[in-house]
Parts: structure tokens; C-alpha cells; sequence
């Protein structure tokens, strides 16, 4: 049901939203993913009526019943993404289109509804715009939102549920990691794999993160900051973080990132990079590396830098990385040279309006 129209939405105003006083302490320092606004969205969806009651309310809990499909077929997809404040007022998304398409190709392989993308975009915009005293103006800042879509229906049955919860809801943020974008340390992990040929790996759903979560806890344990996924068949092709994606600068300047086969996340902040980085004169490949060229690499000096990418974290230096043989660092240069930084700038600048938008990625929102 693409080709339908969007419902027009219905607000309701929170009748009691946060205090301006108490919000400000809030926004100060928030803990990211910890804080939540006054507002979510909802519209619903079942076979006979389409999509539905499309709904600005007060944030609470929602209802279920204890036999509703997501919560035993994990029939579930998400999406993540921002908002941010401009300097002269106002608020802008990045690439909500390409955020909608995704969303879209999720469902798909969930089999689940898709979304119209017009109804996507006017959804977050929504959120965004009754929420916007919620949006932080300290550096660095942000309004994270969380799209999600969830099976509704009740019964047990393994077969694609008939009724469907879309939803958005907003946290302030700020960095994603306390330390900011300094080097992350990263874990080989040799006993998990993300994703495998013809699974779920390229589609943002809850299951692949739970999956991931032993392999993160492995990295932890190691005093790692995340962990790196390897291919599920050779176990020794890159492919990426348990939530981000790579990539590796070497000493000419170019740039190799693992190439989407289905097992990775399409990044749209993946896709940014790529794009920015071909602008500015950077060759940039999309082929397969693996991890022992990647020791190889860093301890001939070959390879210069490595960062991870995504929407909560931006870009994050790798500067240190460890498995059961031991570990290595990159050889990487000053901090406020290295291609990962230039490459954060240039995204940053275009997400807050600092820069002119070539591309048509900023969408105004007030």
C-alpha cells in the first residue's frame, strides 16, 4: 500500500510537559539515550484499513497484549537519525529520505509494511517541531530520533502479523562516547559473527543487535570500546562494528571500505562519507579487506588510520585494535589532521548548516 495517501495527523498536546527549568538541567549534560521529550508519534496499520490514526500525543506507555507477534517472532525494524539546531533558529534533518528508504527496505525484509516515505519524513518533522525546545544548543548537540515499527497483532503462529505499531520518540543527546571523538579501542571477535549470506544483516532490526550484544560484552571484558565483526563463512574478511561501520585510510590517501553484500548495514552516514570523501579528491574503494591485511597494514605503516562511522557517533578514530594474537595500533596522524577528522568536519558542517548543501541532504523543519 505505498501509492496511499498520508492520514492527517491529530495532535494532543502533552498536558503537563516538562518544566523550562527542569528541561534546561537536563539538556545541560544529557546521558545519550537516557532522556527522553514530551512527545512521541503513532500511527497504526492493519491489512483492511491501511495506515491510520496518525497521532502527535504524550509520550507514555503503550499497551500490548502478551501474545502480540513482536514479542515472539521479533517481528520489529528501527531507524536512527537526528536533528539539529541552526545557528540563526530553526531545526534541520539529514537525509530523512535516505532514512525513509531504508526504513522501507527493512520492512521489506521483515515482512512488514512499508511505510510511504512522504509519511516518514512528515512524522519526524512533526515530532521535531512540537518538540523543538528540546533540542540542545550546547556543541555537539543533538535531537536523537527513533523510529521503530512493531508487530501488534495478537496470536501464535509463525506467518506475518496483519496489525502494526509505528512509532517516533526523541532523546536529546550529546557525544556517544564520554571520551568524545578520540580513538576507540576495538575486539576481533573470532567466536561471533553479525550477519551471514541471505539473512537480516543489511536490515535495521532488533534482532541483529541482540545477536550482537555477547560479542560486545567479549569486547568489553578486553577493555575495548566496541567490537569487530568478521565474514560468517572465511572469518576473515572485515565487515563492521556492532554498530557502525569502517573504514581504512592508507598513506596515499585513499580510503577502502568493506562493499555492501547484504551482511552489512548500509549506512546513510557510510554513504555520506563516501561522497564527501570522492568530492574532496579521495579515492575511495569499496572492496573487501581483510583483518590480517589490516595488521599487516598498520604495522608497516601502509595504513595511516582506520575510523568507524554512524549516526549516534559521527566518525570515531580506531586507535588500537586486539584479538587472541595480541594487538596493534595505527599509525595515525594529528589528531585535527587525519582524513577521519576533516571527513567529521565536512559531515557536521553540512548536518548544522555551516555549509552549503550541495547535495539536497538538509531538510528544514521550522
Amino acid at each position: 500500500m505505498s501509492g496511499e495517501s498520508a492520514p492527517a495527523f491529530k495532535t494532543i498536546p502533552h498536558h503537563a510537559p516538562v518544566a523550562d527549568a527542569e528541561r534546561a538541567a537536563l539538556l545541560a549534560n544529557p546521558d545519550f539515550g537516557r532522556v527522553f521529550t514530551d512527545h512521541m508519534v503513532t500511527i497504526r496499520y492493519n491489512t483492511d484499513a491501511g495506515w491510520h490514526d496518525a497521532t502527535v500525543e504524550a509520550r507514555r506507555p503503550i499497551t500490548m497484549d502478551p501474545a502480540a507477534a513482536v514479542l515472539h517472532y521479533a517481528q520489529e525494524i528501527f531507524e536512527g537519525m537526528k536533528a539539529y539546531s541552526l545557528e540563526g533558529g530553526g531545526a534541520v534533518l539529514f537525509r530523512p529520505d535516505a532514512n525513509a528508504r531504508r526504513f522501507a527496505n527493512s520492512a521489506e525484509r521483515l515482512a512488514m509494511p512499508a511505510l510511504p516515505e512522504d509519511m516518514f519524513i512528515q512524522s519526524v518533522s512533526q515530532l521535531v517541531s512540537i518538540d523543538r525546545a528540546w533540542i540542545p544548543t550546547t556543541p555537539g548537540g543533538s535531537l536523537y530520533l527513533r523510529p521503530f515499527m512493531i508487530a501488534g497483532e495478537a496470536f501464535l503462529g509463525v506467518k506475518p502479523a496483519s496489525d502494526y505499531l509505528y512509532m517516533v520518540i526523541a532523546s536529546p543527546v550529546g557525544s556517544y562516547f564520554k571520551s568524545g571523538p578520540k580513538p576507540i579501542s576495538v575486539w576481533v571477535s573470532r567466536s561471533y559473527t553479525r550477519a551471514a549470506p541471505g539473512g537480516t544483516g543489511a536490515a535495521k532490526c532488533g534482532g541483529n543487535y541482540a545477536a550482537s550484544l555477547p560479542a560486545q560484552a567479549e569486547a568489553m571484558r578486553q577493555g575495548c570500546d566496541q567490537v569487530v565483526f568478521l565474514d560468517a563463512i572465511e572469518r576473515r574478511w572485515v565487515e563492521e562494528l556492532g554498530g557502525m561501520n569502517v573504514f581504512f585510510v592508507f598513506d596515499d590517501g585513499s580510503l577502502v571500505t568493506p562493499p555492501l553484500s547484504g551482511t552489512i548495514l548500509p549506512g546513510i552516514t557510510r554513504d555520506s562519507i563516501i561522497t564527501l570523501a570522492r568530492a574532496s579528491g579521495l579515492d575511495v574503494r569499496e572492496e573487501p579487506y581483510s583483518i590480517e591485511q589490516w595488521r599487516a597494514d598498520a604495522e608497516s605503516g601502509r595504513l595511516r588510520e582506520a575510523f568507524a562511522c554512524g549516526t549516534a557517533a559521527v566518525i570515531a578514530p580506531i586507535g588500537e585494535v586486539k584479538d587472541g594474537a595480541g594487538s596493534f595500533s595505527m599509525a595515525q596522524g594529528r589528531e585535527n589532521d587525519s582524513v577521519a577528522q576533516s571527513l567529521r568536519r565536512s559531515l557536521t558542517d553540512l548536518q548544522r548548516g555551516a555549509a552549503a548543501d550541495a547535495y539536497g541532504w538538509v531538510h528544514r523543519v521550522f
